[in-house]
């Protein structure tokens, strides 16, 4: 029963009520005449509906800007012809409304609707419902004939050069100031000891000192990458440059996994999926900002990075309101070992770059600037 029909159903009790109390025979037609559209708005929702109901997109996955069209298909699966209904579809905020006219037995119609891609997002189709009623509105009958069905809306992307700082295939792995007898990169000699391994003696140094000589080499370990997005609400000046900071997390991180160098992607909400492209695209739809959902940045990277492999490279994208402060501390949450930018969206701001601590802050106001200033700093 709606809103309405309560009204209607309170308005004739009442009615009753008075017509007793001051008794008016007016009040009585009133009581009757409501309880009638009642009673007639019921015979509205009986009935069986034998409905097969398919909903499409095409595509799937878009780019936010590109055009996304949907099919809502409704078939008539039983042996009898049913009769006009009215189909509601939600398409993520709004709601489309579809009439369905007579079918016969096996008879089927189809309905085009476009769906708003104008901005990120996951938006949900679904689930298509039949509703039976009256026309006046009093009573309806529901039911649900799908599920959900998911449109990613993919954030848009730059594609970056290979030489990007951070971003180049690391056949090798990258050197540490950590001293190992058994590497790759060659430090230095040392006089022997023993217990060393007899294979790591250099024999020409031995032989022209007259001592046993032993290699010594630089760890090298391959690169491992941490990708953070601060989606703090307060640190972004606007909903557009929190998009900006999006586009750029995406961009870095899809260059990265193209590279197949190892990469670990969080923001507040948690992990996201790094094994394609498409799968991390797919994730950055559900981010969205938050409301202080930790004290700090420094602590929102320690709580999201206490499972993951130490990395060599951390890039933290924030938004242009966050206290430089506040970026230095989260820099030094890691060893020397580990090199940190900072990208800081700034839609107001001029691109540039400079130094923040030990870190580099690479300040970016329009997408298209993202590719020029890697390339700057990995000079």
């Amino acid at each position: 029963m709606s809103t309405l029909g309560w009204i209607v159903l309170a308005s004739a009790v009442v009615s009753i009520v008075l017509a007793v109390w001051l008794g008016w025979a007016e009040f009585v037609f009133i009581a009757a005449t409501l309880l009638a559209a009642l009673v007639i708005a019921t015979a509205f929702v009986f009935g069986r509906s034998t409905y097969g109901v398919g909903i499409e997109l095409n595509p799937r996955r878009v780019v936010a800007g590109d055009r996304a069209l949907g099919r809502l298909t409704v078939a008539n699966s039983g042996a009898r012809p049913v009769l006009p209904t009215r189909m509601e579809l939600p398409v993520g905020e709004g709601q489309a409304d579809f009439t369905i006219p007579r079918l016969a037995p096996g008879a089927e119609t189809e309905e085009l609707f476009a769906v708003p891609t104008a901005r990120r997002a996951l938006i949900l189709a679904g689930p298509a419902i039949s509703v039976r009623g009256d026309q006046l509105g009093l009573l309806r009958r529901t039911n649900q004939w799908t599920d959900l069905i998911e449109l990613f809306v993919h954030p848009k992307t730059v594609r970056l050069a290979a030489t990007a700082r951070g971003l180049v295939r690391d056949l090798e792995g990258q050197t540490t100031k950590v001293i190992t007898d058994s590497d790759l990169a060659f430090h230095a000699l040392r006089t022997y000891e023993p217990g060393d391994d007899i294979r790591n003696v250099h024999w020409r140094t031995s032989a022209r000192t007259g001592q046993l000589m032993v290699r010594q080499y630089q760890e090298t370990r391959r690169s491992q990458l941490l990708l953070a997005f601060d989606a703090e609400r307060s640190h972004f000046a606007s909903d557009e440059e929190f998009e900006l900071g999006v586009s750029v997390m995406t961009s870095i991180g899809c260059q990265v996994i193209r590279e197949e160098t190892e990469i670990d992607a969080v923001w507040q909400g948690g992990p996201m999926r790094v094994a394609t492209p498409t799968a991390l695209l797919d994730d950055s739809c559900r981010i969205q900002p938050v409301e202080a959902a930790h004290p700090s940045t420094r602590e929102f990277l320690r709580q999201a990075t206490l499972r993951l492999a130490a990395p060599s490279l951390a890039v933290t994208v924030a938004g242009s309101q966050i206290d430089p402060a506040e970026l230095r501390g989260a820099a030094a949450l890691w060893g020397a070992d580990t090199e940190t930018i900072v990208i800081r969206v700034d839609e107001a701001g001029e691109p540039r770059l400079a130094r923040l601590g030990r870190s580099m802050l690479i300040t970016v106001s329009k997408l298209p600037e993202l590719p020029a200033l890697l390339k700057r700093a990995g000079r």
